[in-house]
């Protein structure tokens, strides 16, 4: 090989390290201080958000804390140009728990806030929540049973409105001690009410401080709903939940 060619060569590869270095970069600012892919595990905001949802969550709408990076680095406490989450929102933050696990859930509770289930209907500061019966939520199985669960458009003091799954009567969490919501910390709740671990579970997520929070989620950009392996690719299309595709969360 001449000497020219070995230049060239040696200066193609440097030139693709530069442009791979560059690509990772650009897709680390871009995951820690714009938008993070969320893919939803469990089923505890249905029918809001069903598993196989993936969604783009925006870490700008809080401001940016240690967990807005990926590994969470104790580089620094507290928030950089916070922002208030408000009622109804539908945020992803760190388990209060372990600062590791990433969950979702809706904030239900400000800080001072008392909440508090009585008989399967939320209270916000000693007043109830007005819930309005709604069409059932169709569920099938895998084994092609067809389940039908109560739903209810409940909507917020702030006037935010959305459905909630009601499985069971006289669930456990259906009524709870009086909760107040301390200084900087939020109290979140899953929308199919009867199956989340949220805020009203002290030893499982509790009050979510300020700091954990790491976004919004903003809007689903794939879903699928699990009857196709990843190499069954004739399946995909039929898989694929293609009305789900572009929908804004709310």
């Amino acid at each position: 090989m001449s000497e020219n060619a070995r230049k060239l060569r040696g200066s193609s590869l440097a030139e693709n390290v530069r442009t791979i270095g560059y690509a990772l970069l650009i897709a680390l600012f871009i995951r820690a201080l714009l938008f993070q892919p969320f893919f939803i595990p469990s089923s505890s905001m249905e029918s809001t958000l069903l598993i196989g949802d993936y969604l783009f969550v925006a870490k700008y709408s809080y401001g940016y804390s240690r967990h807005s990076l990926p590994f969470s680095p104790p580089i620094f406490s507290g928030r950089i140009a916070g922002v208030q989450p408000e009622r109804g929102d539908i945020a992803v933050f760190k388990q209060p728990i372990d600062n590791r696990t990433d969950f979702i859930k809706r904030v239900i509770g400000l800080p001072g806030d008392t909440v508090q289930m009585k008989g399967g209907v939320l209270y916000l500061n000693d007043k109830a929540v007005p819930r309005v019966r709604v069409d059932d939520f169709i569920q099938r199985d895998a084994a092609g049973n067809v389940h039908r669960i109560p739903q209810y458009r409940e909507t917020l003091p702030n006037g935010v409105s959305y459905i909630t799954l009601d499985r069971m009567r006289d669930s456990v969490w259906d009524n709870t001690g009086l909760y107040i919501v301390p200084a900087g910390h939020y109290f979140m709740m899953g929308d199919n009410r009867d199956n989340s671990s949220d805020s009203r579970v002290p030893d499982a997520v509790g009050y979510v401080p300020f700091e954990n929070l790491i976004g919004k989620a903003e809007i689903i950009f794939f879903s699928a709903d699990g009857s196709a392996a990843f190499w069954q690719f004739w399946r995909w299309p039929s898989a694929i939940r293609w009305d789900r595709i572009g929908k804004w969360v709310d």
